[in-house]
């Protein structure tokens, strides 16, 4: 009997292990403080629960790959609100059971083994890019991120250009909160064009930032967003981690491929889980409240790490604070040893060392009380 060698040689994924970690601790009964896993605790707004009840049939039946049509028009519109970018509901829009399945299993649309395709993604990041491509049977090609986070065209030499099949950005960034301009984000559009590679944006936290508006592929492409999706999600922008829930948007031939693959896996979000997110979609106010609960934290804790003489590095947007400490896994342990649950940069992969993530998912008050745990730890006071 034997397994995927490409599982061993990933190894178990990084943040289950601290996620158990957590767990371990909670029941033991030991006072915690977890920054680890990006799941905000505020609580669902209210209407989209209500949504989700009102949606459940009495009769259940198979939900279909495409979703509701009114889920896709949802979408669309937020769409056209967002970005100001006009799609078609039925052939440039895809519901999904969140975007980490989606992410993981767009290769296996994409890629030809027997081509020797390389997909590339950057690094520190979110593990899933590496997974996904590499159970597909795709070459992986990871470019390592410094400075200021953002991915750009010439960190990826033209022989891999040449040879890849996908390429996927993420900005929002996780780790670091690194947000890409539009300039950047459309130099890179305009590089996989020109090699025929499929540009994967994964947008998922595109609705998380403060001052400045994150850009999106959609408003970059080619009029039908030819050779490029977006992936969004409802996870962080309405609060839906637990519901599973989100859409591709883009290139229509992508689209009815990405269709294909996943009527033949019969991975399609529950209809009642689509009856709360057309609600979630048509609704802007809720997500402006929750940007406010992220900036109040984030303030909090920058502020926190400035006086204590730690760089935050990048930190723009989305879920996470980014903070140069020299060694991070001495510092996560110090922290943990204290009651605070961080994330070490290097299990983000090459170019996270020395750094540590934040992510803000415990409540302002939480984090307030972490501020004085962060002083006792860091100071020996």
């Amino acid at each position: 009997m034997h397994t995927n060698p490409v599982l061993d040689r990933l190894g178990s994924y990084p943040i289950a292990e601290l996620q158990e970690k957590a767990r371990s601790m909670r029941a033991e009964g030991r006072p915690l403080i977890d920054f680890s896993v990006g799941d905000p605790r505020e609580p669902t707004p209210g209407f989209i629960p209500e949504a989700l009840k009102d949606s459940v049939p009495v009769v259940s039946q198979y939900p279909t790959t495409s979703g509701l049509p009114e889920l896709r028009r949802a979408v669309a519109d937020y769409v056209q609100r967002r970005f100001g970018v006009r799609v078609d509901p039925d052939r440039n829009v895809l519901p999904t059971a969140g975007s980490k399945e989606a992410i993981f299993s767009t290769p296996l649309a994409f890629v030809d083994r027997s081509a020797d395709d390389a997909v590339i993604w950057a690094t520190p990041g979110y593990p899933i890019y590496e997974r996904g491509a590499l159970l597909a049977g795709a070459r992986g090609h990871a470019v390592t991120l410094s400075g200021d986070f953002v991915l750009r065209p010439d960190q990826i030499p033209d022989p891999v250009w040449d040879s890849a099949a996908i390429v996927w950005t993420n900005y929002p960034h996780n780790p670091t909160g690194a947000l890409a301009s539009r300039s950047d984000v459309e130099a890179m559009y305009q590089k996989a064009r020109s090699t025929n590679t499929w540009l994967m944006a994964d947008e998922c936290y595109v609705d998380v930032y403060e001052d400045v508006l994150p850009p999106s592929v959609l408003q970059v492409a080619e009029d039908g967003v030819e050779g490029a999706l977006s992936y969004l999600s409802l996870s962080k922008r309405s609060g839906m981690t637990g519901y599973r829930s989100a859409a591709i948007v883009g290139d229509a031939s992508a689209i009815a491929a990405l269709r294909a693959l996943r009527t033949s896996t019969g991975t399609a979000s529950p209809e009642f889980v689509q009856g709360a997110a057309i609600a979630a979609w048509a609704d802007d106010d809720h997500v402006a409240e929750r940007r406010g609960i992220f900036a109040s934290k984030r303030a909090v804790l920058r502020a926190a790490f400035e006086q204590l003489g730690y760089e935050v590095v990048a930190s723009r947007a989305g879920l996470y604070l980014w903070v140069s400490v020299g060694d991070d896994t001495a510092v996560a342990e110090q922290l943990l040893r204290g009651g605070v649950l961080v994330s070490p940069g290097r299990a983000f992969g090459a170019g996270g060392e020395g750094f540590i993530r934040l992510a803000l998912v415990p409540t302002l008050e939480e984090s307030e009380h972490a501020v004085e745990v962060l002083t006792t730890c860091l100071t020996g006071n």
